[in-house]
């Protein structure tokens, strides 16, 4: 007898996780909708995440455990959820992220309801400490309903930060139309743009998703992009690319409005919303950068300064 498809796939990635896993895990299955399964793709871990979830699927026939006999980086484990869902619906979960009652419910009830021209509903979301704590961190809010592909994108690049809409509910249909998580740095953020280039994503008014912060976290753990890159692939690590992150980034916005089935008027429009929307905004964070970098120096070269020499 064949199982009935479920509505939603959740698709939960981990690696070495197990430090937050299971109050991942208690978050999802404590949903009070129940119709989705749970794919969980473990990237070869060496902790005791695999012991976990198969623990967890043993008490719950919604979950299907995979495991890679080694690590294919982050990308690939991302994105091969995505092949191994059934559902209309999709979400990522990540192992140490918590969603928040009613989460599954009334996302699920929103996008049903929707026209076909919303492609992603997500709500709103907080930032929470190792121990579970609210952080005071200000998430950006993404509603983008406007009808045109070039405004839709203007919104994503001009609000966008942690990219929390990424652990929304995605039409299973419509993601698959984008590159979903590419191996380069900030690839939620074009993952969002190629999303608003398919249609609207919508944000509901309530705080249902959880974002942990904490000191195991990729952003933390890689202390720079060519970390991170190696993370998202590791057959990038030692691998010195001559294109700066920011340079690759606005490459691929650029690769993303090309795929997209636009006019030629809408393309130009969208390269247009690029170039004046993100573009400002990425000199601006690159100059606080610096500015900073340079007060750190300042200060650095006053302290030795003062210091006696014996104590250098």
């Amino acid at each position: 007898m064949t199982a009935p498809v479920p509505k939603v796939s959740i698709g939960l990635p981990v690696y070495n996780g197990e430090n937050y896993l299971r109050f991942a895990l208690d978050s999802i299955l404590q949903q009070d909708y129940g119709d989705f399964e749970l794919i969980i793709s473990d990237n070869a871990s060496t902790d005791t995440s695999p012991a976990i979830c198969r623990e967890y699927a043993a008490k719950d026939s919604r979950i299907r455990y995979y495991r890679n006999d080694a690590n294919i980086g982050a990308s690939r484990n991302f994105n091969s959820l995505v092949s191994l869902a059934r559902g209309e619906y999709f979400k990522w979960a990540a192992h140490d992220d918590v969603h928040l009652p009613g989460f599954l419910r009334r996302c699920v009830e929103v996008i049903e309801q929707a026209p076909a021209t919303v492609v992603l509903v997500a709500p709103k979301a907080e930032m929470v400490d190792e121990h579970g704590r609210k952080m005071d961190i200000f998430v950006e809010s993404l509603d983008t309903r406007r009808p045109h592909p070039h405004q839709r994108v203007g919104d994503v690049l001009h609000r966008v930060f942690w990219a929390t809409a990424q652990f929304g509910v995605f039409r299973t249909e419509a993601l698959k139309k984008t590159r979903l998580i590419q191996p380069f740095f900030a690839a939620d953020h074009v993952l969002l743009v190629e999303t608003a280039l398919l249609g609207e994503i919508w944000e509901l008014p309530e705080i249902l998703f959880q974002r942990r912060v904490h000191p195991g976290m990729s952003t933390t753990v890689n202390k720079n992009w060519r970390e991170l890159q190696a993370w998202f692939d590791p057959s990038k690590k030692g691998v010195k690319s001559l294109v700066p992150p920011t340079v690759r980034l606005g490459l691929e916005f650029d690769r993303a409005i090309r795929r997209a089935h636009l006019s030629l008027g809408e393309r130009c429009l969208c390269r247009l919303t690029v170039f004046r929307v993100w573009f400002p905004r990425e000199c601006r964070r690159l100059a606080r950068i610096c500015r900073n970098g340079i007060a750190f120096k300042t200060r650095l070269k006053k302290l030795f300064n003062v210091m006696p020499k014996e104590s250098l």
